[in-house]
């Protein structure tokens, strides 16, 4: 059985989606289409190359989540030097090091552009804040100018994963034939961040416009974190935390209600066992904790899950919406 695969963003707290990927896997399930936002970019992404997930758990094993949050010793003094990066650089952190990480993976696989994969495999979700627009890549690339075949994948991953006040953001210019008379030079850069500003949980990527044949139908299953640190107040104490609690409160509100609604027949819900988004210094024992919370979420799910069922629920979805 094929599935196509939504998978939502929630920064390091992406690492249980992985566990959730090995129960699917157990069931049989192959993966035709994936989609993500933020870490579920990350996550959307390898799974396109090719990796399964057990390869995935020995990554997270490998990986000290800690090394993504680079800046220079200048910036590196209390209190002053954040502050400075933030205004210099516009975040805490360069996400150099994490755009590097995935180039390496993908390329282990011989995977580097969306060209390397078949049409409409991967698509990552991004915010373009500069024109106050959501953006699905690699499609949405052209509008600046740039071949969607020849965009590099862990370029996209790294604007979807841009959390706003923690990673700078990605700046690219537009090509000479898309920029308007008498553009400015400064508005011919777009700045992309974080694709959970708009949509952290795109669900709605893979849907139909019309009733779809039956026996054409390929099931879209999403994989959501839930218990985002609801119990988990965000202090504020001056204008950068103020930002944080914005983006955080965006993070885990956004989507939310769309899918409680009308999507839980097709819906993975994985505790996060009160993991923060940007908990990067949390140690290996609980990134394992949060694998097998996403496996064990899984296993449920697919145990009553059945073909069958998907579609007709899925039929009186889009009825609903006509």
């Amino acid at each position: 059985m094929k599935i196509n695969a939504v998978f939502q963003g929630g920064g390091v707290k992406g690492v249980a989606l992985a566990g959730a990927i090995a129960a699917a896997e157990q069931k049989g399930i192959k993966f035709h289409q994936v989609a993500g936002t933020s870490s579920g970019a990350i996550i959307a992404s390898l799974i396109a190359a090719g990796y399964n997930a057990e390869e995935m758990r020995a990554i997270i094993q490998a990986t000290p989540f800690r090394a993504f949050l680079q800046r220079s010793k200048l910036f590196d003094t209390k209190v002053i030097g954040p502050a400075a990066r933030f205004l210099l650089k516009k975040g805490l952190y360069s996400g150099e090091a994490l755009e590097n990480w995935i180039h390496r993976l993908l390329l282990a696989k011989g995977i580097r552009t969306f060209g390397d994969l078949l049409p409409n495999q991967l698509r990552i979700i991004a915010s373009d804040i500069s024109q106050r627009k959501l953006l699905v890549l690699p499609d949405d690339i052209a509008q600046y100018g740039i071949n969607p075949q020849l965009f590099n994948i862990s370029k996209a991953v790294r604007m979807s994963t841009s959390i706003p006040y923690f990673f700078d953001p990605v700046i690219i210019r537009k090509a000479a034939d898309r920029r308007l008379p008498n553009e400015t030079f400064a508005d011919q850069f777009i700045y992309v961040v974080d694709g959970g500003l708009l949509s952290n949980f795109p669900l709605w990527i893979y849907d139909y416009d019309k009733v779809p044949a039956f026996d054409e139908m390929i099931p879209t299953i999403g994989f959501q974190l839930v218990g985002r640190g609801a119990s988990m107040p965000n202090t504020i104490y001056g204008p950068l935390s103020m930002f944080k609690a914005l983006f955080s409160t965006m993070m885990e509100a956004h989507d939310e209600r769309y899918i409680e609604d009308v999507n839980r027949f097709r819906t993975i819900k994985i505790p996060t066992l009160g993991v923060s988004i940007t908990q990067f210094d949390m140690s290996i024992e609980t990134s394992m904790l949060l694998y097998e919370s996403g496996r064990l979420a899984g296993e449920k799910f697919f145990s009553k899950w059945r073909a069958v069922d998907y579609k007709e629920n899925f039929i009186e979805h889009v009825l609903r919406k006509q």
